[in-house]
């Protein structure tokens, strides 16, 4: 059982975080693109497309950690160190995206939105794309620190 509680994660983590963290680090460069043009539908498109991938894969990475406390419990290393700042990681980057990253997305959605409704109207500066971008980079940092220590944990007897 552990090794298919072990598998449901990882595949968890690469379908449910990987979309999340592709489609966070373009929203900024597509954000720009529509900011400078906020009347081309095609530009605001990409822009909802890529905070749609962001809400709905972030839903569906809550089964990434519910998967992850499953497989600790099966290998009884729910105490362990690495585990429990993985745990501590995890939160973070979670609380990011769901406090930070999907409502700054939002907010800058709805000023290009607002914008293309009103032809001549000029949208804030960049502020928003730089403060995403951030966000995003911390983000992805806080995931990879998660897999390094995933990868490597500590006391480890694969032999890895």
């Amino acid at each position: 059982m552990t090794k298919l509680f072990l598998t449901l994660h990882v595949l968890a983590a690469i379908l449910a975080v990987g979309p999340v963290t592709v489609a966070a680090g373009m929203f900024p460069r597509a954000l720009r693109r529509a900011q400078a043009e906020p009347q081309d539908p095609a530009a605001r498109s990409v822009l909802r497309t890529l905070h749609r991938i962001c809400r709905v894969y972030a839903a569906l990475g809550v089964a990434v950690p519910v998967l992850g406390f499953v497989t600790a419990g099966s290998l009884g290393v729910l105490g362990s160190g690495w585990l429990i700042a993985s745990i501590a990681l995890t939160t973070g980057a979670a609380a990011l995206l769901v406090v930070l990253v999907l409502p700054g997305q939002d907010a800058a959605l709805d000023e290009v939105e607002a914008a293309a409704d009103r032809p001549g109207a000029s949208i804030p500066g960049q502020g928003a794309a730089r403060r995403l971008t951030m966000l995003t980079g911390l983000f992805n940092l806080l995931w990879a620190t998660v897999t390094v220590l995933m990868i490597i944990r500590p006391g480890s007897t694969t032999g890895a």
